[in-house]
């Protein structure tokens, strides 16, 4: 399914995205404002917090951060994205989200807390991918890492191909 570039410009209009420093677009829909906040060791945080984001063939790279918080991932529309996921103890593990269910494509991700992540547009993807992302406790940029090449080569040398891949330096 190929989207032309205007129709992906009206769709970060249409949902009023901007630019993400670790790639793609968002936008906060959410943050639980009528409940307690929560007490982390970071400091206090909604008890939870929610975003649009939206890779495209023009910033097709969510590039390796690491987040405190748990996420989950739901996905809407448009082409699949797979996510790199890497856990502490070295450990790799890749999973595609997407509609097609049956080729075991996700709607659904968790991501705990602790585990460097990645994502991109897949390989032949010719438009964009559409998630919804929910965070608890809340997202807070204090609370996230960009992945550093050297760093996460270093750490995880048996991953430095797709480290240099997916990390903007």
């Amino acid at each position: 399914m190929t989207h032309s570039h205007s129709n992906i410009q009206e769709l970060i209009v249409a949902l009023e995205l901007e630019p993400h420093v670790e790639g793609g677009y968002y936008r906060r829909t959410f943050q639980s404002d009528h409940g307690a906040m929560v007490e982390t060791g970071r400091g206090q945080r909604y008890s939870m917090t929610s975003i649009y984001y939206l890779l495209t063939e023009d910033s097709p790279i969510g590039y390796f951060h690491l987040n405190q918080s748990d996420i989950v991932h739901y996905y809407h529309v448009g082409d699949a994205i797979q996510y790199s996921l890497i856990f502490p103890d070295g450990t790799l593990k890749t999973v595609v989200m997407g509609s097609n269910v049956i080729a075991d494509e996700c709607l659904q991700l968790h991501v705990p807390g602790g585990i460097w992540k990645a994502s991109q547009l897949r390989d032949g993807s010719t438009g964009y991918g559409l998630i919804s992302e929910a965070v608890s406790p809340g997202f807070d940029f204090a609370d996230m890492e960009m992945g550093r090449r050297q760093k996460l080569t270093e750490q995880f040398p048996q991953h430095s191909v797709l480290v240099e891949k997916l990390t903007q330096g």
